[in-house]
């Protein structure tokens, strides 16, 4: 699996544990939801920048996300 595939399996398994939507995370994060959707698909290739905003919400570090 590549990074990009464990960042998005991470990102939705602490979003859904979080009981927020994609929307509804999106908008904690300041990131637009259909940017959190190609995350989670592993369709893009964040920021070091996007991954911290993404983390922030969910109360974990940056490389919680990526392990």
């Amino acid at each position: 699996m590549d990074i990009r595939q464990r960042l998005g399996r991470n990102l939705r398994r602490l979003r859904e544990a979080k009981g927020w939507s994609q929307e509804a995370f999106a908008h904690e994060a300041g990131i637009h939801r259909t940017y959190v959707s190609d995350i989670e698909r592993g369709a893009r290739n964040p920021t070091i920048l996007i991954v911290e905003k993404l983390a922030k919400p969910l109360g974990v570090a940056s490389a919680e996300l990526l392990a």
